[in-house]
């Protein structure tokens, strides 16, 4: 099973936001990915965090995964499959339709002590963006 660790950070709300991923468990060794996202809120960075690692799964070929996020937010909207906020409603389609591409899809809540590889690459992702 893979292991994915996201984060998404924001300087400001909005601000400039970054997505941090933090991959253990493929053939290849772990893996570490910073991706700039443009201004953006704290929850939104959140959500895109989880779709662009999704992605990532995918393209690798990663079939089984077990995602792990400190945001009870992103958490909650997947496993019931619904979200209130209409901002995040596409969001949140897109990481239903991406999942069930996966053959086995697991998201966990975790605390944030626990996610700190996937934040220090969320922060400094925010550096990333073009002003």
């Amino acid at each position: 099973m893979i292991d994915v660790y996201v984060d998404g950070a924001s300087s400001g709300n909005p601000g400039p936001s970054g997505a941090g991923i933090f991959i253990k468990g493929t053939p290849e060794g772990a893996k570490s990915f910073s991706i700039p996202l443009g201004r953006m809120t704290n929850h939104e960075a959140e959500y895109h965090a989880l779709i662009h690692a999704l992605k990532i799964c995918i393209e690798n070929g990663y079939q089984i995964v077990s995602f792990r996020t400190d945001s009870q937010l992103v958490e909650q909207a997947v496993e019931k499959e619904y979200v209130k906020k209409n901002l995040y409603q596409p969001l949140l389609q897109q990481v239903l339709v991406l999942k069930d591409e996966l053959d086995l899809f697991f998201i966990k809540w975790i605390p944030s002590s626990q996610n700190k590889n996937a934040d220090k690459l969320a922060r400094e992702a925010i550096h990333l963006n073009k002003e």
